[in-house]
């Protein structure tokens, strides 16, 4: 997982219709959210008239990113680009602002007309948000955001096989939190609806921005308190306790799992 803070090389900024004629980061991402790279597999560094090469839909200004204008462009293509979890292994720290990029890609995408009246929305002056002109509803960007939990007892890790994701055998018990609820809240219902146990002693280890699709994802490690495991059969189709020995290893640490999963091992 990355370490480092975005803003290391990125400072934020929003403008609708900023336009420049230095070089400068852009972010293509097709019809699949996927991102376009150059033939060195970087973000191209170029003048805005690069984008006459493509089928623009709309190109935004997010700010300044190692020092360039940076923008998010969303263009008309289904070509085959580069899928974020693929950039990720090939360079952290474009799919770092690809993350930010794309968040706002989607938000931008989804928010042009009002929800309520169907009006063209317009850019709110000084933050980054949209306005319905005839509602005067603002529009900004949403997260959903989620809890991935690490339940320890006896030396052992609870892990589940998940019925929507056939990629890995067993992962931790994740879910998104509820409306109305605290992220702790949501991690005791998630642990007693998905394997029907209790936990205790909740302790936070951090988060990550989760563009699958626009998600913060709060990690947390607890204990097991009580009860007996029973899985919902929807979500979870088992769960078990496995030492550190048994677990199965993941290909990748683009997720906050991996720092939960190496806390777990060094623990016991």
């Amino acid at each position: 997982m990355i370490e480092k803070s975005l803003y290391d090389d990125y400072v934020i900024d929003f403008k609708e219709n900023f336009t420049t004629e230095d070089e400068s980061y852009l972010l293509i991402f097709n019809q699949k959210r996927e991102l376009y790279l150059n033939e060195s597999e970087r973000i191209p560094l170029v003048s805005l008239d690069y984008l006459s090469n493509f089928n623009v839909n709309f190109c935004i200004y997010i700010g300044t990113y190692k020092n360039k204008a940076c923008f998010t462009v969303n263009v008309h293509d289904t070509d085959d680009y580069y899928k974020l979890q693929d950039v990720y292994e090939i360079n952290k720290d474009t799919y770092q602002i690809a993350t930010r990029a794309v968040l706002v890609n989607d938000w931008y995408l989804l928010n042009q007309y009002c929800g309520k009246c169907g009006s063209k929305t317009q850019t709110k002056e000084g933050s980054m948000s949209l306005k319905c002109p005839k509602c005067g509803i603002s529009f900004h960007g949403k997260i959903q955001p989620a809890v991935i939990i690490a339940i320890h007892k006896d030396g052992k890790l609870l892990m589940a096989r998940h019925s929507y994701n056939t990629r890995v055998k067993y992962a931790l018990i994740a879910g998104f939190v509820e409306m109305g609820e605290s992220i702790e809240e949501a991690v005791h219902r998630e642990v007693k609806e998905e394997v029907g146990i209790n936990v205790k002693n909740l302790q936070y280890m951090g988060s990550q921005p989760w563009p699958f699709p626009n998600s913060l994802m709060c990690a947390y490690k607890a204990e097991y308190d009580s009860g007996d495991i029973k899985v919902d059969g929807d979500e979870i189709l088992k769960a078990k306790w496995f030492s550190k020995e048994e677990i199965e290893e993941h290909q990748s640490d683009i997720s906050i799992y991996s720092v939960l999963l190496d806390d777990f091992k060094r623990t016991y």
